[in-house]
């Protein structure tokens, strides 16, 4: 796994995740103004910058090249509040613009979540945050994931539970997933 360009080790070794390229810190050269502007003011047009220091990340740790890019989803809900996926925005922009001239395939609608839950930022317990993410996410024709590389994309890590999750399905599939995500933010728990 790398963090800020590094090679990081925080995970487990039966983490679903073979690798996660965290691209930077949040506290980093505005990257938490970036994200929150993106996130909860709808600028959708920061899916650009934000996807090329994640292609930096991903081209400087030498990730392998996937397969298809499969963005963390929102829930149909979310979506309607926020008018965008802004993980699929990544996605896309990665998928374009990760190996010019040939552009890797996004599964949009491959995987789902099945339920509405509280955004997990307004969660400050690692236990409830695992709890709140537990069986919501399921895969729409699994058949099309089996024995691919997936490159998992979401904007932002913080525990990791959400990544995890989505991977760990994926997993399940047969599928050898990695994950990328623009920074990680420190998690300060109330354990």
């Amino acid at each position: 796994m790398t963090e800020g360009g590094k090679v990081c080790r925080w995970c487990k070794k039966d983490y679903p995740l073979k690798a996660l390229v965290v691209a930077t810190k949040y506290q980093e050269k505005n990257i938490s103004k970036l994200v929150h502007l993106y996130k909860y003011n709808f600028i959708a047009g920061l899916n650009i910058p934000l996807g090329k220091i994640i292609i930096r990340s991903l081209i400087k740790n030498n990730i392998i090249i996937p397969d298809v890019i499969i963005p963390v989803p929102l829930h149909p809900r979310r979506l309607r509040w926020r008018g965008f996926n802004q993980s699929q925005l990544l996605a896309e922009f990665i998928a374009e613009n990760l190996m010019p001239g040939l552009k890797i395939p996004v599964a949009n609608d491959l995987l789902f979540r099945k339920k509405y839950t509280p955004p997990q930022m307004t969660i400050k317990n690692y236990a409830e945050r695992r709890k709140n993410l537990s069986e919501i996410f399921g895969i729409e024709n699994p058949a099309l994931i089996k024995g691919k590389k997936i490159l998992l994309v979401d904007d932002v890590a913080t525990t990791g539970t959400t990544l995890e999750e989505c991977a760990r399905i994926l997993r399940q599939n047969d599928a050898r997933v990695f994950g990328a995500v623009i920074a990680r933010q420190e998690f300060k728990s109330d354990f």
